[in-house]
């Protein structure tokens, strides 16, 4: 599906962390709607590095890109932007990040999610390039509301998508630069995230293996605005030509319980056994709410989210099964 009415028919796009998540994602939404577009995915790509917390430093993987026809490039955001001085980009795509939350190391989080992004701008205005990219929920932690100026980052992760967020900001009169706050996004091509898959992905192979879902005691009360990948991407591609550059929110609106991805997905995969509840450990420091106010990103991305979570659900099931099997 085209989601607005920019023709990227002979354009250049850059992916950074292009193997990724939400990166592989795009680079296919161009490759299917415009197979004249040339997109150059850069990638830090996994190897064994992991963080202290024992976490792949990457989640970059071949797998997300087989099929994919265009250029990659293996690079490191930090070390290895002169890699692409001698493009042209009209587009910027900027999803890569350190983007595990439970880093604890300050100086290598902001180096890799701040002072990065200020060279990859630098280079956007060089170019006269769009700059779109992935800021998050996270920069909300502790606050009650969901709204642009309420910000109350709980972590360091957080703490460094704010200061994007701000850096973005003094940048706006040069070109077009557009910062999308993500809520708790799933779906396909998610896999090798790992252990920070989303609890839909998680869920769904806990009940395919013949487990029962373990929840943490109340999850029918731990809500959270679940976006499906399909909504990721038309934000992004609604945010290569906005009203107005800024930051907004991209989420659906509407918050949901752990307990209702569960019973849907019980509902979806014909499984009828009881659930298990756990104490949940992280208590003080875990958001037991989370719900987008979108207002902003229908008025000046013409933004409008096209899955509630038992459609999103619906359409990953085949995935789910596909990696059970």
């Amino acid at each position: 599906m085209i989601y607005n009415d920019v023709d990227f028919s002979n354009k250049t796009v850059l992916i950074t962390g292009g193997a990724g998540f939400i990166g592989s994602n795009l680079a296919f939404y161009f490759q299917e709607n415009f197979p004249n577009c040339e997109v150059v995915v850069f990638d830090k790509f996994r190897s064994e590095e992991t963080f202290s917390n024992g976490n792949l430093k990457s989640f970059g993987h071949f797998k997300n890109l087989i099929g994919f026809k265009g250029e990659v490039i293996s690079g490191d955001i930090n070390f290895d932007l002169a890699l692409l001085k001698n493009y042209k980009f009209d587009y910027i795509f900027h999803q890569a990040a350190i983007s595990d939350t439970t880093v604890g190391d300050q100086a290598l989080m902001i180096q890799t999610n701040v002072n990065a992004f200020k060279d990859l701008l630098d280079m956007a205005v060089s170019m006269k390039a769009s700059m779109i990219y992935a800021s998050s929920a996270a920069t909300y932690g502790d606050s009650e509301t969901f709204s642009i100026g309420y910000e109350k980052p709980n972590n360091v992760y957080g703490f460094s998508k704010l200061m994007m967020d701000n850096l973005a900001k003094k940048y706006m009169d040069k070109i077009s630069v557009v910062g999308l706050r993500y809520f708790n996004v799933y779906g396909e091509r998610e896999f090798f995230k790992n252990k920070t898959a989303s609890m839909v992905l998680q869920f769904g192979l806990q009940l395919l293996s013949g487990k029962n879902a373990k929840l943490f005691e109340g999850s029918d009360k731990i809500r959270r605005d679940f976006i499906y990948i399909e909504d990721i991407i038309q934000a992004n591609i609604k945010a290569s030509k906005p009203k107005k550059s800024g930051v907004y929110n991209v989420g659906t609106g509407k918050a949901r319980s752990f307990q209702d991805i569960v019973n849907i997905l019980k509902n979806e995969l014909h499984v009828d056994r009881d659930d298990e509840y756990m104490p949940n450990p992280f208590v003080g420091q875990y958001q037991f709410f989370t719900e987008a106010d979108i207002s902003l990103s229908e008025e000046f991305l013409d933004y409008k989210p096209r899955f509630l979570l038992e459609d999103g659900i619906k359409n990953y099931i085949k995935e789910i099964k596909s990696i059970h099997g």
